[in-house]
């Protein structure tokens, strides 16, 4: 009898949200594209104090840049912004 395992999901992002005392933080990591774009700005909210840790992004397409362009302009921290990411928001 062979043991047949569950097809693994393929997470294309993962965003993770910690609320911390003084700023909520969330997390990007792996491929932001326009399918996640809804729940990233879903759990970036109207916070003030929003961290974006962007450390473990690895790519963005245009609606994903653009996503990170507004939560910025309200005035979110960018940490971690890896060079590749960095070159298309400043473009």
């Amino acid at each position: 009898m062979a043991l047949v395992l569950p097809r693994p999901q393929v997470v294309d992002c993962w965003i993770g949200v910690v609320k911390k005392p003084d700023r909520l933080v969330v997390t990007l990591a792996g491929r932001l594209s326009a399918a996640q774009v809804p729940e990233f700005l879903t759990a970036c909210g109207d916070n003030d104090g929003l961290e974006l840790e962007l450390t473990d992004l690895v790519s963005a397409d245009a609606a994903g840049i653009e996503a990170i362009q507004r939560i910025r302009a309200k005035g979110a921290t960018l940490v971690g912004v890896p060079g590749y990411i960095r070159l298309k928001l400043e473009t």
